[in-house]
């Protein structure tokens, strides 16, 4: 008899299973209805499709560049359809939602303020309006069964000056659903220490941030994020592969880089498909985080940006397993990694762990021997 530990977990366990999620953008996550509805409240004319499945397949092809900068242009829809208080409301309560029917049990979602305020809101009423959003859909998910627990993390984008004032902003409502502070964008040509202000800004806060890197850039923007900016995560971070050297015979030799990401248990908010649509890797097959998992790095499992991806977290997962044969133990692993990484307070985080993901994974892996048992009681009894 075979223990359900060391079996791959079907597609209904992988969904059931407690997830974490540490890299998901929030205009990236749209309903494809929300979208076409919201764009005919708001006169929006420039979708390029406006039946939603058909939106939703044109927004997966057109990330499918294998560029960042094309894979970043389908952003400008979402954006143009987030500027007022009910849309960032009725988008923020529909991902919690939506991730929380997904099996996510607790989800850092990112977004950057300074995106929505062409229709006259200020940096602290969006804030306000996704943070009412988010417990929202709290709350709808604990009336559909599901349970969930979302805090934003606020974006500068690396492009832009205004760094400093989100950080401003994300210290401001840390006690108000905000858990931390990000840069993200184009990575070329706009390196994370650009905005050194604001990493230092936080961190004479004891406040927390994440920096997009490693992504389409290399090792000197894990090295920059990491030494000169102080990042607590890596968001991505696939290119440290780049200073891991496999020999013919699989030994592994790390670099003093990779070696110290490992070494410090720094966090690597890892997104396989969002990675092959931008050509930081080849296939899931290819991935970085099959070898990383075997080298035990801090690697967790995100979906960066679900629309333009076309996944989900039970989507990632099913990837993975079918690419590197990943039990129930492996989820939970990476499960558990991703929840010690979380920006909320220790306590917290342990409670979720022992309360929420362990018996979780507990509860699926015990379901073979009540299937083994069943099978056998049928098949063992005899005939009058």
């Amino acid at each position: 008899m075979t223990s359900q530990t060391h079996s791959v977990p079907t597609a209904d366990q992988i969904r059931r299973a407690p997830k974490v999620l540490l890299h998901d953008h929030l205009d990236g996550g749209l309903r494809p209805g929300t979208i076409v509805e919201l764009a005919r409240e708001q006169g929006y004319e420039n979708l390029p499709e406006t039946e939603p499945d058909k939106l939703g397949a044109w927004f997966r092809e057109a990330a499918d560049s294998g560029s960042l900068e094309r894979y970043l242009e389908t952003f400008a829809h979402t954006c143009a359809v987030m500027q007022t208080r009910e849309a960032l409301f009725r988008v923020a309560a529909e991902c919690a939602v939506d991730l929380a029917e997904d099996g996510v049990v607790y989800a850092e979602v990112r977004y950057a303020p300074e995106q929505h305020l062409e229709g006259g809101l200020t940096l602290e009423e969006v804030v306000e309006a996704v943070d009412a959003g988010f417990r929202e859909g709290e709350r709808q998910a604990r009336a559909n069964g599901h349970r969930i627990r979302v805090g934003a993390l606020l974006t500068a984008m690396r492009h832009a000056a205004r760094s400093l004032e989100i950080a401003e902003l994300a210290n401001a409502y840390r006690d108000s659903g905000v858990v931390g502070f990000d840069i993200a964008g184009a990575e070329a040509g706009y390196p994370p220490t650009r905005h050194l202000d604001a990493f230092e800004y936080l961190k004479r806060e004891n406040n927390h941030f994440t920096i997009h890197a490693g992504e389409a850039f290399g090792l000197p923007s894990i090295w920059q994020a990491l030494q000169w900016c102080g990042a607590d995560r890596l968001g991505h971070g696939v290119r440290i592969i780049d200073d891991i050297e496999v020999a013919d015979d699989g030994s592994v030799r790390l670099g003093r880089l990779a070696a110290y990401v490992r070494d410090k248990r720094i966090p690597l908010e890892m997104c396989p498909s969002s990675n092959l649509q931008t050509g930081a890797a080849a296939s899931i097959g290819e991935h970085p985080i099959g070898l990383l998992r075997t080298l035990h790095f801090r690697a967790t499992v995100n979906t960066d940006n679900r629309l333009m991806s076309g996944t989900s977290m039970s989507r990632e997962f099913e990837l993975l397993t079918e690419a590197f044969d990943y039990t129930l133990d492996d989820m939970q692993w990476f499960s558990v990694n991703a929840m010690k990484s979380a920006f909320i307070p220790f306590d917290e985080r342990l409670a979720m762990i022992n309360e929420v993901i362990k018996p979780g994974y507990a509860e699926l892996r015990s379901e073979w021997l009540f299937q083994q048992t069943a099978a056998t009681s049928g098949s063992s009894g005899t005939e009058d």
